[in-house]
């Protein structure tokens, strides 16, 4: 097994780091960075010893591992550095093809959810990630996952509904 195995999974850090983020171009870049972390640190992943263990479920496990890291450390930058760019982030892209309102209306709640909401949800709901699987990428309790996953469920619920968007987010628990 080497990197090209990873070549696989790019479709799915795409989506990943589509709904994360929010932006293709910024997904992109995520995902880039994210496989060029994976090129360096290669070295540093071992596949599961136990016999009949999926390889390839663990290789995509460590891989969005790394992507959530490279997100939260960006993320972390870019609330240390705050620019206009956010605003224009949010707001909703106008897409002339016919049925794409809901799907804009989600795309523009899971971008107000707070950051650890959202990665507990796209890990859980959309990857569908086990809730200890998902832990252990993000690196917190499995009692956390499932708490966090149902408030942002709740947010997301009363987002799509026309709710303002909260005010506080999540703190992030490590």
């Amino acid at each position: 097994m080497d990197i090209a195995d990873a070549i696989a999974h790019i479709p799915r850090l795409r989506r990943y780091a589509r709904l994360l983020v929010g932006d293709a171009a910024r997904a992109d870049d995520l995902v880039q960075d994210t496989l060029e972390r994976a090129c360096r640190k290669w070295a540093l992943w071992r596949p599961p010893g136990a016999p009949g263990a999926d390889v390839q479920a663990a290789l995509r496990a460590w891989l969005l591992a790394l992507m959530h890291n490279l997100h939260a450390n960006q993320w972390r930058q870019s609330a240390a550095h705050p620019s206009t760019e956010l605003d224009a982030a949010l707001e909703p892209r106008h897409d002339p093809t016919p049925g794409t309102v809901v799907r804009l209306d989600l795309e523009r709640a899971l971008a107000l959810l707070p950051t650890a909401a959202r990665e507990v949800l796209l890990l859980v709901a959309v990857e569908q990630f086990a809730y200890a699987e998902a832990a252990e990428m993000l690196g917190v309790p499995v009692g956390t996952v499932m708490s966090r996953l149902a408030r942002a469920r709740e947010q997301l619920r009363q987002l799509m509904d026309g709710a303002p968007a909260p005010r506080t987010a999540l703190k992030v628990v490590k």
